[in-house]
């Protein structure tokens, strides 16, 4: 499909919701010629778990609100692209004991890669999704910097799942809905009468729908029964030794490293069905009864296939005061900020989705990233991102290594 006219062309991505449906809507008012587009993401072939993907129903909305918005509707099929960018990745990484963010991949390598190089061909002038975040432009020296701001609805602020674009793709994106409070969006779609008012927010896989992400892992990953230990709060290796070090990355190296947990530190208490099915920080599903407290996982070891556990939310093993990342897999949204080696930086990071903003002091070593908090933080989890901000301003990320 060729678009031309006079007026500047956003493709919107349509996901049958109600905050893509008011961003459609603040972009007409806004004198843009709005295109809705649908991307499906996944075939009714994939789907393993009766009734639990209805994106046939959200097609139907998404083309609802195109219909009452008066702008012109397709589908793209990306099932193929997603399974190879998203899902494969995240199986990839339950199998190796690493926990993904597969929203963070999927708007990285598909919304704003495969699905805006699609919108770009057709003749568009940019994306635009229902993301609560801003981008805000900025010229010095001549060049132009585009800087990826928090949502003002901190409820629901979701800048943490845009931490790996570039600017070039930040150049072509839009965030209608970034400056306002959930509360507006429904009011708008509730004047506007459109569909999508009153229907809840998807808690599912990016675009695949309402799959509860435990009963999906267990259809491609296979059980496997193993041991769950209890660790108790007062084990040696909790305690950090006070050494001497040669070089500072030699003492964030041994800050940010996982206790060595071995089936020597903890008692079986319970079975469970595959160590790749669990993450760091989980409290739910474990199935262990009896206890004073309620258990968290506080590490897992896919080879031996153990989980090791402790008694309550301020456990010692849920905490550590530093992470690392390795330097591949650290990237800068902000570019023209990012740190020499031998540099550090004080930022606010968070280490997942709606955590609160951490105070922290970045630092660029010869081998590695490493976040050092101010305050010791729970359930540092491997292969989730670490994003870091500038004020309200999102400049950097890396995967966490351990």
């Amino acid at each position: 499909m060729n678009i031309i006219g006079q007026k500047k062309i956003a493709v919107v991505g349509l996901s049958g919701g109600v905050d893509s449906s008011v961003a459609a809507h603040l972009l007409i008012k806004q004198g843009y010629t709005v295109i809705g587009m649908f991307m499906k993401n996944w075939h009714d072939s994939q789907v393993t778990i009766a009734n639990e993907c209805p994106w046939k129903e959200d097609v139907q909305d998404a083309r609802s609100v195109a219909d009452k918005l008066g702008i012109h509707f397709e589908t793209v099929d990306l099932s193929k692209e997603y399974k190879a960018k998203v899902v494969d990745y995240m199986f990839r990484e339950y199998e190796n004991g690493r926990t993904p963010n597969p929203d963070v991949m999927c708007n990285n390598e598909i919304k704003f890669d495969v699905f805006m190089k699609i919108a770009l061909e057709m003749g568009a002038d940019y994306v635009a999704t229902g993301h609560y975040a801003r981008i805000e432009p900025s010229i010095q020296n001549g060049n132009t910097s585009y800087h990826l701001l928090s949502g003002l609805d901190r409820n629901k602020d979701q800048s943490y799942f845009l931490c790996r674009l570039t600017q070039q793709q930040l150049s072509k994106a839009l965030f209608p809905i970034g400056e306002l409070q959930k509360s507006e969006v429904r009011k708008i779609a509730a004047e506007l009468q459109l569909v999508t008012a009153k229907k809840k927010d998807s808690q599912g896989l990016c675009f695949v729908g309402k799959i509860h992400l435990p009963d999906f892992l267990k259809v491609y990953l296979e059980p496997k029964e193993g041991d769950i230990l209890r660790v108790p709060a007062d084990h040696h290796i909790f305690v950090r030794d006070r050494r001497d070090f040669d070089t500072l990355e030699e003492k964030l190296s041994y800050l940010s490293k996982a206790y060595e947990l071995t089936p020597g530190t903890g008692e079986i208490v319970d079975r469970h069905t595959g160590a790749h099915y669990y993450t760091i920080g989980q409290r739910k599903g474990l199935g262990v009864g009896g206890t004073r407290l309620p258990l968290y996982v506080i590490g897992t070891d896919v080879r031996d296939n153990i989980i090791y556990t402790g008694e309550g939310k301020n456990h010692p093993g849920l905490y550590r005061p530093a992470l690392a990342m390795n330097k591949h897999e650290v990237h800068w949204v902000r570019p023209d900020l990012a740190i020499r080696t031998g540099e550090s930086m004080r930022v606010k990071a968070r280490i997942r989705y709606r955590q609160p903003l951490q105070e922290a002091e970045l630092f660029h070593e010869q081998n590695a990233y490493y976040l050092l908090f101010d305050k010791p933080q729970s359930a540092i989890t491997p292969g989730q991102f670490a994003a870091w901000y500038r004020d309200d301003e999102l400049i950097g990320s890396g995967i966490i290594r351990e």
